[in-house]
């Protein structure tokens, strides 16, 4: 954003905007020229659920002049956990409509703007287009791959969040010609989901704390402030009260437009997940096949039942991937089977050179 003249600047807020924003308008990091970058920028928030929910009420309070929000899920009562923009009487409401009417009363001087279809490789180009910033709090890999993909080709810059268990991570894609997300994540075995909170559970207060560093991304970008994090992933464990920044760089990987899925959303990856079913996978135990079996449940549930093999719970496997290089055949699995498909698109974005196997639909007790 061009600076701008200070006497501008004064005119651009309201006696009341002054009052309401007196503690930016001291910090000389921000002061009036930031505030009124503040109040012009335009940004789009992805995802209206437990990350979303703390972006939109900081920027909210903090004065960005336009927000948008793409949500096309409703309140659910296990929601009212961790997504705290909504009460018992929200449920059954779309998020979207119901976190804009209550900011509106948080700020009278930002302007909202809801979109509650599905956000899709037909729709992403057109929702984008009038934003200066893009923030992804999706749940879900397509989303975050069309994200990414749509911000790199309208030249967007993307603030990234993501949370798991007791984890969660926080980037900056496509700032600056910096990194993006298929820098450290080169592709997934679309249009498979990773598990998401209703099956792995997630910390209720966890959204908040990477929702309130997002946050705090946008507002260093709009304002031009701060070293933000470009090629940077800011990992944080709640549980041990750890915070790790790892640097990457950017690479020359980009979308391959000759898949068959759509577009903007990642092909298999070098090193393909094959599904096999139950009674394969039985087939080949008790034929004494050269297979490795990986349960990526926790060690609680792996000792109620297991189908035998070893338990690497998935909260450690990163750790681990290292240990699994040597072996020509491995197979993941776990309850319902797509924490085992995270767990087996996380090993094929390294260089393993074996065979990598997703059990379908989950473990079974033998009978």
């Amino acid at each position: 954003m061009e600076r701008l003249g200070q006497g501008f600047l004064k005119h651009m807020l309201q006696p009341e905007e002054i009052k309401r924003y007196s503690r930016h308008l001291i910090l000389p990091e921000i002061g009036h020229e930031g505030q009124a970058k503040l109040k012009q920028a335009k940004v789009l928030m992805v995802g209206a659920g437990g990350l979303g929910c703390p972006v939109l009420q900081y920027l909210t309070a903090a004065g960005v002049g336009t927000i948008g929000i793409v949500d096309d899920d409703v309140v659910d009562e296990s929601n009212l956990q961790r997504q705290i923009l909504y009460w018992v009487e929200d449920i059954g409401r779309k998020k979207a409509t119901v976190a804009a009417e209550k900011l509106a009363k948080q700020n009278p001087f930002v302007k909202f703007h809801t979109y509650t279809e599905r956000l899709a490789a037909a729709n992403a180009d057109k929702l984008f287009a009038d934003y200066d910033l893009i923030i992804d709090g999706s749940d879900n890999f397509p989303t975050r791959y069309l994200v990414n993909d749509v911000c790199l080709a309208l030249n967007k810059p993307l603030v990234f969040g993501s949370i798991f268990k007791f984890e969660g991570q926080v980037s900056v894609f496509n700032y600056q010609g910096g990194p993006t997300y298929r820098c450290i994540y080169p592709t997934s075995t679309a249009p498979k989901e990773m598990p998401n909170c209703s099956e792995i559970g997630v910390l209720g207060v966890l959204p908040g704390l990477i929702g309130s560093y997002m946050a705090n991304e946008a507002i260093k970008v709009i304002c031009q402030i701060g070293s933000v994090l470009s090629g940077k992933l800011l990992v944080l464990n709640s549980l041990e009260n750890t915070t790790s920044i790892f640097s990457f760089e950017r690479t020359a990987a980009v979308p391959d437009t000759e898949c068959d899925t759509a577009p903007a959303i990642a092909c298999a990856s070098s090193t393909p997940v094959r599904d096999i079913s139950y009674n394969e996978l039985k087939q080949w135990l008790a034929t004494a096949e050269s297979v490795y079996l990986v349960d990526v449940r926790e060690q609680h549930e792996y000792e109620m039942f297991n189908l035998g093999g070893v338990n690497i719970p998935l909260s450690s496997l990163p750790e681990r991937l290292h240990t699994l290089k040597e072996i020509k055949n491995i197979v993941f699995c776990c309850l319902s089977g797509k924490r085992s498909q995270y767990a087996a698109t996380l090993l094929a974005n390294t260089q393993f050179k074996g065979s990598i196997y997703n059990l379908k639909d989950g473990v079974k007790p033998f009978t």
